[in-house]
């Protein structure tokens, strides 16, 4: 059974970039900029955890009703 570890990959990256913005903008004096996309970062990352653990749900409904 291969792990796919792409999304854990994806949400590092996307920590890390946004991390680099908030750094730049509170750096410029822009710190209001900087705590919107550190907002929007995480919403974007718990949008894709929710994709996950919904894929998740479902998948283990699939296996207990012996669905495919």
């Amino acid at each position: 059974m291969p792990y796919n570890i792409d999304a854990v990959f994806q949400i590092a990256g996307i920590g890390i970039i946004v991390a680099m913005i908030h750094t730049i903008l509170k750096q410029m004096g822009k710190e209001d900029f900087a705590h919107w996309v550190t907002l929007f970062g995480f919403g974007v990352v718990l949008f894709m955890v929710a994709m996950l653990i919904q894929d998740l749900f479902t998948t283990i409904k699939n296996v207990f009703l012996f669905r495919m």
